[in-house]
């Protein structure tokens, strides 16, 4: 007899949750791979437990994975690498399962680069509450459990994490899809030609924009106010064939949902090389952010590749 068939603490019982492990693992690193070390790591954990001791294998199984994540936030490799400002949340496509949970507004926010963003700001401790209860809806007596903290201090780390998200979140509610589309495809219209003035009518007054240098500098490239946002974009969206070259190929531009915003790819063949996402507030742009670094868009162009055909916003760029 198939033993797997009847033990629900089989390998066949962690596969089962496997997607929902990632999603915990991602949103608390901000990085796909990480997130997929996390997981295998866990996985370890898991065929070395005794587990006919595990009681409630979803609960250990949390616990394992989010305490593994604390651990990689602690080190001192991750505590350099996020200090020097080189770093964004690695970009995902829309569907791909490590998005996790979207039933709700809090869930589909949690998992934004504009909120992996800003968690930067927090304790791993809080960034792990955050999680928790936003995305996964976890009570306090659960994730003082997981955390191994008392339930008083889950909500303080709980509310002190919601102040400093709320106090610099740009960006307002969702937006209608058909409405935010419009509004990149105007974004990409008017810098690729040039238009300045129509550019700056479609930013906020306090714009930002961060860019990764496509991974060539050691730290973000940063611009704030409508009118040097507008040069950059006219300068980034302006082709030219040195920028084809860079490119690799003649690219095309796509518009895509990533990490639950609208977004602009660019696709050389079947790969996407670059990568800028928006954020909306009020029928304008309040936030661009531009990823390039190679190693930073392979799980996108992954997905992208099982994407189904569409036509481009622009077909030869």
């Amino acid at each position: 007899m198939d033993s797997t068939a009847t033990d629900p603490f089989d390998t066949g019982r962690f596969e089962a949750d496997r997607n929902r492990l990632a999603s915990l693992a991602y949103r608390l690193l901000g990085s796909a791979g990480d997130a997929e070390d996390a997981v295998q790591d866990a996985f370890l954990h898991w065929q070395a437990a005794d587990r006919q001791r595990i009681r409630v294998p979803e609960a250990w199984l949390t616990k394992v994975v989010t305490n593994l994540c604390l651990d990689r936030l602690r080190s001192a490799h991750a505590r350099r690498e996020r200090a020097v400002g080189a770093w964004l949340p690695e970009p995902l496509l829309e569907g791909d399962p490590m998005l996790g949970p979207a039933d709700t507004f809090e869930q589909r926010e949690s998992v934004s680069l504009a909120v992996l963003t800003l968690m930067e700001r927090l304790s791993p401790l809080e960034r792990a509450v955050y999680v928790l209860r936003e995305a996964f809806s976890y009570g306090h007596a659960e994730i003082a459990e997981i955390l191994d903290i008392s339930e008083s201090a889950s909500q303080q780390h709980l509310h002190r994490a919601r102040r400093r998200v709320t106090a610099t979140r740009r960006g307002g509610s969702e937006v209608d899809p058909a409405a935010a589309r419009r509004i990149v495809e105007e974004f990409l219209s008017a810098a690729s030609s040039g238009r300045t003035e129509r550019l700056v009518a479609l930013l906020t007054d306090d714009v930002i924009a961060i860019s990764d240098g496509a991974g060539l500098t050691e730290k973000l490239l940063r611009y704030d106010t409508a009118q040097r946002v507008a040069a950059v974009a006219r300068a980034g969206f302006k082709p030219s064939p040195a920028k084809r070259r860079l490119a690799g190929g003649t690219p095309a531009m796509h518009y895509a949902v990533v990490n639950g915003t609208p977004a602009i790819l660019t696709v050389v063949g079947d790969k996407v090389v670059g990568s800028v996402t928006f954020d909306l507030a009020g029928g304008r742009i309040a936030a661009v952010r531009g990823i390039a670094a190679p190693a930073r868009l392979s799980r996108l162009t992954e997905a992208w590749r099982q994407h189904g055909p569409d036509t481009p916003l622009i077909a030869q760029w």
